[in-house]
Parts: structure tokens; C-alpha cells; sequence
């Protein structure tokens, strides 16, 4: 009973931390992207 009540509180929490991780992967990509333009401005061509 515990094991069927787990599975499935897990669907939606995991689809949470991915959506969470997806959207903290791009903000660092969006801030890397900024930091580098802003401190490095010849970056692509360096």
C-alpha cells in the first residue's frame, strides 16, 4: 500500500524538479551569455 501511495506521488514532483532544472539551466545559460557579452565584448571573435 505505502509502495503504490509512492509511485504515485513520484510522477508529479520528478516532472517538477526537471521543469525546475530545465528552467535554471537556461538562466545560467541567459546570465553566461550576458556576462560574457558584457565583460568579454570580442568573445566570439577572441
Amino acid at each position: 500500500m505505502s509502495n503504490d501511495q509512492k509511485t504515485q506521488d513520484d510522477g508529479i514532483p520528478k516532472f517538477g524538479k526537471l521543469l525546475i532544472a530545465l528552467f535554471l539551466a537556461v538562466v545560467f545559460c541567459g546570465a553566461l551569455t550576458w556576462v560574457m557579452g558584457t565583460y568579454f565584448p570580442n568573445f566570439p571573435g577572441a
